[in-house]
């Protein structure tokens, strides 16, 4: 005689009617599935999951700590109490129809399923968040490939209880949301092309995490800092946050400086502009003091001997200037900042390292410095390129040269003043 007979027998014979004590007995059954499946669910929560969690601690790895913690085994530890459920309904509820307890048994069953599905994406987040912190896969669009996991996953489980709470079969509910495609490609369209373009971007290594993009049409100038399924996270250098579509990254154009970072110097490329007027050709009392600049000596040195030697195989005296190879001003001055580069110890030797003259504007004539630092951090990077300009504007007026400069109130005054006294 089992346990529900009992109680059945125990109450009619303290004096409840028959139907009365059929009704009580099933209650207190249930009730007392109910405390069962209670007591084995504070059991695994407050007894296994400790000893679990102070075994795992325990062993030398580090990963098992996050795999197998409290908050991802809970959801596993969720599924004693319906499972007990599970099995003890069929002997509480004797009395009751075969389509209650079945009704019951899918409840159950539902709730299973659901407490698995979650413990399979807290796992899955769990795994994630070990893998993200290894040097080899920190680049890697790895949260977005984990989100579209999680919504599958989750799209699927939603079908599956759709099809216990109905009591029909799956793939049928499965195959009549085939007819629905077109709704849910556009419900999810952004995931969707979020995906696609999360793996053509992993694929083609043209983002990662920690690269530096400029994305004028969004505001974005910065570092990337996530990259989710819908969403690119860049924290600008004002320490906004900009959030842009991944789709939008391949189909229009953005600037990535993870080449610059990567290559072995920061291209510096500045012109000055020289005002016309002030070029001229050298005078012997000018190049005798350019010989007195270090990095000049030589250069100018070489250059009278050419101009010497060229003179007198054409006996042309060399007090002549007009003879096209008489040096200027502005020639020395390249050579000066030639010179000036390549004896920087902050300028990359070994990559483009060039003066050159551009066109002219009604400007002046810009003289541009095209150069690599060796130093590619923001902040000593511009430290380098000010030092450098500095530089250059304080040593003109040594070659007789003039910055041009539009004129200010300031110049407008100064003459003014000049021409009444």
């Amino acid at each position: 005689m089992n346990i529900v007979q009992t109680i059945y027998d125990g109450l009619v014979a303290i004096g409840f009617s028959e139907e009365t004590a059929k009704i009580l007995d099933q209650l207190v059954a249930f009730v007392g599935v109910l405390l069962v499946a209670y007591l084995a669910d504070t059991i695994c929560r407050k007894i296994l999951l400790n000893i679990v969690g102070r075994i795992i601690k325990r062993t030398k790895v580090s990963w098992d700590d996050v795999v197998f913690d409290r908050s991802v085994m809970i959801h596993l530890s969720r599924m004693v109490a319906p499972i007990i459920i599970y099995v003890l309904i069929p002997a509480t509820f004797i009395e009751f129809s075969a389509t209650t307890v079945d009704f019951v048994h899918r409840l159950c069953w539902v709730f299973v399923v659901f407490m698995f599905v979650r413990f399979l994406s807290a796992l899955l987040e769990a795994v994630y968040s070990v893998i993200h912190k290894k040097e080899q896969y920190r680049q890697r669009p790895l949260k977005g490939i984990l989100q579209t996991v999680q919504i599958i996953l989750y799209s699927l489980t939603a079908i599956y209880i759709v099809s216990q709470l109905l009591n029909k079969d799956f793939t049928a509910i499965f195959a009549a949301l085939g007819a629905s495609a077109a709704i849910l490609m556009l419900v999810f369209k952004d995931s969707i092309m979020g995906f696609v373009s999360g793996i053509q971007l992993s694929t083609n290594n043209m983002l990662r995490v920690g690269d530096w993009i400029v994305m004028n049409k969004y505001g974005a100038d910065g570092t990337v800092i996530e990259v989710t399924l819908n969403t690119v996270k860049v924290q600008n250098w004002d320490n906004t946050i900009v959030t842009i579509p991944p789709y939008s990254l391949m189909s229009d154009s953005f600037q990535n400086w993870r080449g610059m970072e990567e290559s072995p110097g920061r291209r510096i490329k500045r012109s000055i502009n020289i005002d016309m007027n002030s070029i001229h050709f050298c005078t012997p009392e000018m190049l005798a003091k350019y010989r007195k600049i270090h990095l000049l000596s030589n250069y100018v040195d070489q250059k009278e001997q050419v101009v010497k030697e060229y003179n007198d195989h054409h006996h042309v005296d060399n007090s002549v200037l007009v003879n096209g190879r008489r040096q200027t001003n502005l020639g020395v001055f390249r050579a000066y900042l030639n010179n000036y580069l390549k004896n920087h110890p902050s300028v990359r030797h070994d990559m483009t390292c060039m003066v050159r003259q551009l066109q002219p504007t009604q400007t002046g004539i810009p003289i541009e410095l095209y150069f690599f630092s060796a130093i590619k951090e923001w902040v000593p990077y511009e430290g380098l390129q000010a030092d450098v300009f500095d530089h250059v504007l304080a040593i003109i007026p040594e070659f007789d040269l003039r910055v041009y400069q539009s004129p200010s109130g300031a110049d407008f005054r100064e003459y003014n003043s000049a021409k009444e006294g």
